[in-house]
Parts: C-alpha cells; structure tokens; sequence
C-alpha cells in the first residue's frame, strides 16, 4: 500500500502548480534561519534539501513529502501491529491510512502539516511501546521524536497536553513515576533548544501569528470542528475510527493503551479552546483509527463483509482522491474548494507573475533601478522571487510574516512602487502615493482562490521612508 500510495502521489505532484506555502518555503530556504516568525526551521529546510536534489518545481519538491507520507502509512502498521493487530489487521490500518483524503492531501504538496502528521504518529507509537512494556528507556526516543516535531511546528505541545492529562486520570500514570521521564525532557529540549532559544529572543512571534488564527478563524474553526473530522479523513472510514476508539476504550484487552482514546477528546477540547484548525486533532484520530484495523479484521471473517470493506476503501479512495490530490480539471476546483481550499491555492501564480510584468512594464526603463515591487502577502512575493527572473523582474519585498525580516528596501529606492495587492486589501495603498491599477490578475481558468482579481497598482512613492514606514508594513497574519 505504501508503494502504491508513492506511485499515485508521484504521477500527480507536477499536476496545477505550487501551493502559496511551497512558495514561501522556498524563499525561507534561501534565508535559512533557527526560527521564523510563523514557524520552526525543519519543513524550509527540507524544501531547500528537495529543491537541490530534485530540482525546485513542483514535483521535485514534493518528493519529500511523499517519503513523508510513505513512511507515515508504514508507522501506522506499526502502530496497529504494537495494539495487538494480525496481519490483516494491520494491511487494513494501512489501506484506511493511505486512502484518506488528509493523509493524501499532505502527501501531495510540501506543508509543516506534512511532517507533523509523521511526528505525531511516531510519538503515539512509540508512547504505545512504553505503555505495553512498562520500560521507562522508551522516554528517550519519545524525546527525541518530540524535538523534532518542535523543530517542525510547535502544535505537538496540544498533544503532549493531551497525553499528560490522559496518563494523569488512567492508571497509566505510574510511567510518569519512570526516571527516565527527565532524561526525555532534557533530550527533547536539547534537540528543539535553538528554535525555542530563536523564538525567545524574538518575543515568541509565532504566538501573535496563533493569535491572528484564533481572532480571525477561531469561530468558523470551532463551528466546523466536527464535520471536518469527518470530511476530511473520508465519512466512509468513520466506522473505523469510532470501532478504533470503541476497543480502546471497552477492550479489557486494550486497558493498558486506554491513555489514547481519552487523549483524543481531550485534544478535540483544546483545539476548540484555541480556536484551532480542525486538523490539529486528525493525526491522533488517525492513531485511533489504526486500533480499529483488528475490530474490522474480525468483522470481514463473516460472510462477503470483506468485499463490503473493500468497495468501501475504494469508495473512499476516489471521493478522497477527488477532493485532495489535482486529479479535477483545473476550471472544476471550485467544486471541492469548499471542502479542501489548499487545490484552489495551486493554480494561477505564473499568471500573477505576468500580470506584475505587465505593471513593471508601465515604468519607464530609467526610473527601475530606483523601483520596488511590494506585495500585500507572501504567496504574492514568493511567485514573484521564483518566475519573475523570467520576465526581468527584480526580487519582491513585503510585510507578510518572515518577509518582513527579510525587507526592508533601502531609502535609496525612492521611486516608482509596484504594488500586488488582493482585491479587497485597499488598505495597503494608504502607504503610498499616486497610485492608479495597472492590471489585474485572471488565473484563467475562474478557480475563485485568495489571489483571483488581484490588482496591480503602480503608485509614484512611498509616503516615508522605507525604513520608517517598515514597522507599520509588517503584519503576522
């Protein structure tokens, strides 16, 4: 299944374009850095890694990404297998894993979602193995794998709340009683230690970015929390996942694993808190998932169930294929962008880019030296650095997250400003002076994503100098 799942993930990566964040992280690799203002320095450094080694276009950097997501089907067998499931149990815990649409959708473009998932599912195993064998050495490795995952994104503290409530009300807790439980403290801070050390002295940036999430999306995340636990696994695999979470839970069997099951609602609770995205909590549901990989097993014994279970799994392959990975036509993504917005995100930039080349064209050739590209986000700025050479571009500055580390122009580049805007963020032009749109980006194929009807505006100058203007360009989210 893992093979299968690479070879489907391979033929479509180079399908529709980059996604903004694929485009972002390609500029932070040329930045690297132990921190950024949005997130910790692993998935940037990894699009650098790919970029160099299998070229920096779509499907080359996302041959990361499926490894990921080929090794994460491979952990969640071996978790499966640690919960007592025989081989037919765990190739279903496979199955179930490979055709989700979450699973596959990260699978298909480079996100810190991507890597995290794999983090969160090797964290579960190996907590699993500590709690079936009772031997406190597995602190070490759960250390190791939590640093990691801190060096990928900082949302493994959720589940490491989580867990710590869950051992707290079983009887499980006697392994917090373990020695070994410091060493792991210590091996994990040690690992994750320059990206805190980086965050700490920047004043914890990534809380303002958390903070604009929880204030802008807090209400609508809460409101589809639910329901996207369902869509965006597949509906067709909740049986599972409920029988999953049932065993845990009922199984006198499974007693010693029962931190799990209560783990999940506690995290479903902390995410509501934070005003979360609903997927925070879907790689521990998919752990769930795998415990009920047996259950099913067991139930397919009887009658042609089996063949039930497996027109179910393709059921759910396609509807997920549909809805996560570029297989649609690219003037039908507005069909399933409601469900998964991140396709919708992947079309259009080489046409954005010729758009802002059409605006810089309106200047006239003695004045460019002295010109500015700005950019309202760093979708904008990031399809700008990469396609814009082709049309004798110069690199795009903007106030977006980590962009603005990298800003900003010099007072010296007093003329002319290029400014790439969406189509409601006029409030942006209050920074400059004379502006008047130029263009207008047509991703030509009518996907209404973030960047459709964006203006291009050339505007005379900047109404301060850049660098006294620079602290009020810079926004985190």
């Amino acid at each position: 299944m893992a093979v299968v799942l690479a070879g489907v993930l391979t033929a479509v990566s180079g399908r529709y374009g980059f996604h903004r964040d694929e485009l972002y992280f390609l500029a932070a690799s040329r930045h690297l850095a132990w921190g950024y203002v949005d997130q910790p320095p692993l998935t940037p450094f990894l699009t650098g890694v790919a970029a160099a080694l299998f070229g920096d276009t779509p499907a080359g950097l996302r041959v990361v990404a499926t490894l990921a997501s080929v090794v994460t089907v491979v952990v969640v067998v071996l978790v499966a297998r640690e919960l007592g499931a025989g081989r037919w149990g765990q190739a279903i815990a496979a199955w179930c894993t490979a055709v989700a649409g979450f699973v596959l959708g990260l699978g298909h473009m480079v996100s810190t979602a991507t890597f995290d998932l794999l983090a969160w599912v090797t964290i579960c195993w190996l907590l699993l193995r500590l709690l079936r064998t009772g031997d406190g050495r597995w602190w070490v490795p759960i250390g190791v794998a939590v640093g990691v995952s801190l060096l990928n994104k900082f949302l493994v503290a959720l589940l490491l709340v989580a867990v710590l409530v869950a051992l707290l009300v079983t009887e499980q807790r006697r392994v917090l009683r373990s020695g070994w439980l410091a060493v792991g403290v210590v091996v994990g801070v040690a690992v994750a230690g320059p990206t805190l050390w980086w965050q700490a002295t920047h004043d914890w940036p990534q809380l303002r970015v958390a903070g604009g999430i929880s204030s802008d999306d807090g209400a609508e995340n809460r409101l589809l929390f639910v329901p996207m636990q369902i869509l965006q696994l597949s509906p067709l695999l909740a049986p599972v996942w409920v029988a999953g979470f049932v065993r845990l839970w009922r199984d006198p069997a499974m007693r010693w694993a029962r931190p799990i099951a209560w783990a999940y609602p506690v995290l479903a609770v902390l995410v509501l808190l934070v005003g979360g995205k609903p997927y925070y909590a879907l790689p521990l549901l998919i752990v769930i998932m795998a415990a009920g990989g047996e259950t099913v097993a067991a139930w397919t014994r009887r009658g042609r169930r089996a063949f039930l279970l497996g027109a179910g799994l393709a059921a759910a392959a396609v509807t997920s294929a549909v809805v996560a990975l570029p297989v649609l036509p690219p003037a039908d993504v507005s069909v399933v962008n409601p469900i998964n917005k991140e396709q919708g995100e992947q079309i259009g930039w080489p046409r954005l880019v010729a758009a802002v080349a059409r605006g810089w064209a309106e200047i006239p050739a003695q004045d460019r030296r002295r010109a500015v590209v700005f950019t309202q986000n760093y979708g904008q700025a990031g399809a700008i650095d990469h396609y814009g050479p082709d049309h004798g571009l110069p690199a795009a500055y903007s106030g977006h997250m980590s962009y603005a580390d990298w800003g900003p122009p010099p007072d010296s580049a007093d003329g002319p400003v290029l400014l790439v805007r969406q189509a409601g963020g006029r409030g942006a032009e209050r920074f400059f002076t004379g502006c008047r749109e130029v263009a207008r980006v047509d991703n030509g194929v009518g996907v209404d994503n973030e960047e459709q009807g964006s203006v291009v505006a050339l505007c005379s100058g900047t109404v301060e100098p850049w660098s006294t203007l620079w602290p009020r360009l810079r926004h985190f989210y």
